[in-house]
């Protein structure tokens, strides 16, 4: 595998210099495919090297419908009795979102995808990764829980903190100007919306777990129950926890383990370095990209469609 410098001088030895990240990112997608033998397709958002759009407030960075149409272009022509392999690098997105794209990749590859984790798939993401039938990690890679956000907060939390609030109003009525200030804030319908957004995404999670990596196993109730209260609020106490490849082993997820073929995991890697490069170095904000180059990138006020 090349390092991060040599990969970085391979980009800059391009000539001419216009699109060099996008021929070098090819290059080693096309290279992962030929050794797994396995369609490729890179889903990577630049949350993490474009931090100051991303505090802003500048849109695009998590899973959203929009999503749809990069994995049509990206889906197009290729061969899908040979699986996929999906490379997840994203901090989430909307719960609706999320099933539209599940619903679409199962469509076109059935149960024969593979999620793999260069980095980081949070929350939507994790969600993405369970609908696969197994998940490829390394040592550096984390999923993240599972819990729905309203607003930008944890339901979970959210109905926790009403909960409690109740409590000590009824044993002690003189908490109420404590609480009052705090639950004024609450929209009339927010707490039903809290609830009705945990048992969607619980709903989501359970049935394409039981549907794909659990798929005719004996015990995968209990399975899926197991991986449930291990993705939940209620274990992982943030939103923001990362949850490491031994950690999801424990859950009982099909994990892959990527240090055990030293040739997969240079090949992972190395996309990973190229996508992150590109996101730090170009307008891109998210690429979503196969093996055969093409691509659907979105860059700032902009998405470009390439084949």
């Amino acid at each position: 595998m090349p390092t991060w410098k040599e990969l970085l001088a391979e980009i800059q030895a391009v000539k001419p210099p216009a699109g060099a990240h996008d021929v070098v990112r090819r290059k080693y997608l096309r290279r992962l495919h030929k050794l797994t033998g396995r369609n490729v397709i890179a889903y990577y958002s630049g949350w993490l090297q474009k931090p100051e759009l991303q505090r802003q407030g500048f849109a695009g960075f998590e899973l959203n419908d929009s999503d749809k149409n990069g994995f049509m272009a990206a889906i197009n022509k290729l061969d899908r009795s040979k699986g996929l392999d999906l490379l997840l690098h994203t901090p989430g997105g909307t719960s609706a979102a999320t099933e539209s794209l599940v619903h679409y990749l199962r469509a076109m590859f059935g149960n024969n995808i593979r999620a793999v984790i260069p980095q980081i798939a949070m929350s939507a993401g994790t969600m993405v990764a369970l609908a696969c039938k197994e998940i490829l990690m390394g040592k550096h890679s984390s999923l993240g829980p599972i819990d729905p956000q309203i607003g930008g907060l944890p339901a979970h939390g959210i109905i926790e903190e009403f909960e409690r609030a109740a409590k000590e109003i009824s044993d002690d009525p003189s908490k109420i100007p404590v609480w009052q200030p705090i639950i004024a804030n609450y929209s009339p319908t927010l707490i039903g919306e809290c609830e009705r957004a945990i048992e969607w995404s619980e709903e989501m999670v359970k049935e394409w777990l039981l549907t794909g990596m659990f798929s005719g196993e004996k015990d995968a109730k209990r399975k899926v129950t197991g991986v449930l209260e291990g993705l939940s609020y209620a274990l992982t106490k943030s939103h923001a926890r990362h949850i490491s490849m031994e950690r999801a082993k424990e859950l009982g997820l099909k994990v892959l383990f990527l240090e055990e073929n030293d040739e997969l995991q240079d090949a992972v890697l190395t996309v990973h370095h190229a996508c992150v490069q590109t996101l730090m170095d170009t307008a891109a904000l998210k690429i979503i990209e196969n093996h055969l180059g093409a691509a659907f990138i979105q860059v700032i006020r902009q998405a470009v469609v390439q084949r």
